[in-house]
């Protein structure tokens, strides 16, 4: 197996950029790019800590982050499995990166940049949902952001109906929790996650 080690090796190997892929790239939010971000209910959030990577999905009902301004954007932090990675990551680590998707499109946006857990009590609370808030909201401040060619969400075909897998068709988190814990009552957690999830969505 042949392993590149270089930049330059990489760099013989693909090429130069093309002029779009420099030119897209700002390091605050144009009325167009939030006019994206504004309709993507759905993020990817990777962070970087001392024990390694993360990736966390986050998701919300409307807009998945609140823009505060041209350089600033707000995630709050609902309900979850209280693993902390992304947030454990963050406080001893800042740099993060966001991966933005809106549903049909085949444009995806990016964030670098850096971000700190807030708990401002007034913050908090201008998230509430049914009575309900975050515990804490990731404050990001934008280093640049850009938007990704279509091929990846082509390729996939990620928007098309008829590439929908049925979820039958897949093992249920309870059979994944089963096989990582030979022990584990997959039946029990199948049949109460619903219920669950209703009552902690928020």
């Amino acid at each position: 197996m042949t392993i590149i080690t270089t930049v330059e090796e990489l760099k013989t190997v693909y090429g130069e950029t093309a002029e779009a892929s420099i030119v897209k790239v700002t390091n605050a939010l144009t009325v167009e790019y939030r006019q994206m971000i504004e309709a993507s209910p759905f993020a990817a959030l990777a962070t970087v800590g001392p024990e390694g990577l993360d990736c966390s999905p986050r998701g919300d009902d409307l807009a998945v982050v609140r823009i505060a301004d041209d350089k600033t954007v707000l995630l709050p932090d609902w309900r979850g499995n209280n693993r902390i990675d992304s947030l454990a990551n963050i406080v001893r680590d800042p740099r993060v990166a966001l991966l933005f998707l809106v549903p049909g499109s085949n444009t995806t946006m990016r964030i670098n940049g850096t971000a700190a857990v807030s708990v401002d009590p007034a913050l908090i609370e201008s998230f509430e949902v049914d009575g309900k808030h975050p515990r804490t909201v990731v404050v990001i401040t934008i280093g640049e952001f850009y938007f990704q060619c279509a091929r990846a969400l082509l390729r996939s075909q990620l928007w098309n109906p008829e590439r929908f897998v049925e979820p039958v068709s897949l093992p249920t988190p309870g059979a994944l929790l089963k096989a990582a814990k030979a022990d584990f009552d997959k039946e029990a957690y199948d049949r109460e996650w619903p219920g669950r999830a209703a009552k902690t969505m928020w």
